[in-house]
């Protein structure tokens, strides 16, 4: 039985490991035939590499607050709020953007190479933009203009290395590296709303649906005994769990439906569902704390096992897309699928 075993597991290695150089070899000749139909790419990776460089060097003014000159590391410290675990800043999912947009690239690839790519000349304004809008973010102190300026002339290269055609297929995913501009500050006065609103409604959600005696103070809820006391910070607000979803929602958006006014109703889900979502969250905090006290909704709090309960928002938002895409997915009727089957039929025995 041993010896079976061990053979057994051998096999299923030797199948894996078949399975994965298959990919493997796949992908090579996927990209050799991709990189083999761009051209201009020597000219276009030495402009880029010109650009990062810029930014790596004189790309931020701040050194009062972070001391680099390096835009790449002022952007780390932005994501990681000055040193924490990416995972537990609100702006630290903005580091997984790029490699998703370079993944959205990959998967266009073909509708990309299929378009008649040559160098445009007028690439060349929009390299002049970024470059004007580092100078002026440069100048002001505010490095999150710089970051638009960045963005703005890696766009401009592209049309400038292989034209217009490219830059109109590629608005997106390249528009998704907006969510990557940390707000910081700027946020709070969305934050601050987002904390009011949902203290309001747990609050009646607690008091007229789960029948929860629950005291609200501007953003904090507590037992009226004193059993548990919690204050919905700016970090609880949603503003993390709202950020990704919009960004959830720009890429359903721009994949799954081709009318603009689908594509916008989805977007503008996001924010009822992210909202909806921390709503839930927050509900279950509380519920958990009337059932065990403040140690078992600070349980809760912190994730819970394998960080289900910080799961939770991501989840309903991902449900609710789902469902949208089905209701507003460009799929035709089954009863006209089923109609048409006979006359598919018919006309095949008339050919024949």
């Amino acid at each position: 039985m041993g010896e079976f075993s061990i053979k057994y597991s051998r096999i299923n290695a030797h199948m894996a490991k078949q399975t994965d150089d298959g990919i493997l070899e796949e992908f090579r000749i996927e990209f050799t035939d991709f990189w083999r139909r761009l051209p201009n790419k020597g000219f276009f990776l030495v402009l880029l590499a010109a650009w990062l460089a810029l930014f790596h060097y004189l790309g931020n003014s701040t050194l009062g607050y972070v001391r680099t000159p390096s835009l790449w590391w002022w952007l780390y410290d932005s994501y990681s709020s000055g040193g924490k675990s990416l995972w537990d800043s609100e702006a630290g999912f903005s580091i997984l953007i790029p490699p998703l947009v370079l993944g959205l690239f990959w998967f266009k690839r073909k509708q990309l190479v299929a378009q008649p790519l040559a160098a445009w000349a007028p690439g060349l304004c929009l390299l002049g933009v970024g470059v004007v809008l580092h100078f002026l973010g440069y100048l002001i102190q505010q490095p999150r203009l710089s970051v638009i300026g960045l963005f703005t002339g890696i766009y401009g290269l592209m049309g400038l290395a292989w034209g217009l055609a490219w830059l109109r297929n590629s608005f997106f995913p390249f528009f998704l590296l907006g969510f990557c501009v940390p707000l910081g500050s700027m946020s709070q006065p969305i934050s601050f709303r987002l904390q009011l609103l949902t203290c309001k409604l747990v609050e009646a959600v607690s008091h007229n649906i789960l029948a929860i005696d629950i005291l609200r103070q501007g953003t904090q809820l507590s037992d009226p005994s004193g059993k548990y006391q919690y204050e919905v910070a700016a970090a609880c607000s949603g503003i993390r769990s709202l950020t990704a979803t919009v960004a959830l929602s720009v890429v359903l958006a721009f994949f799954s439906f081709r009318k603009w006014w689908k594509r916008a109703l989805v977007i503008g889900c996001a924010f009822p569902l992210a909202v909806i979502a921390n709503l839930l969250r927050m509900l279950s905090i509380i519920i958990a704390a009337e059932l065990g006290g403040q140690q078992t909704g600070n349980y809760v709090h912190d994730g819970g096992p394998l960080g289900i309960f910080s799961l939770l928002p991501y989840i309903v938002a991902f449900v609710g897309f789902l469902t949208l895409e089905h209701f507003l997915g460009d799929r035709p009727p089954r009863a006209l699928e089923t109609s048409k089957e006979p006359a598919e039929l018919k006309l095949e025995e008339a050919r024949s």
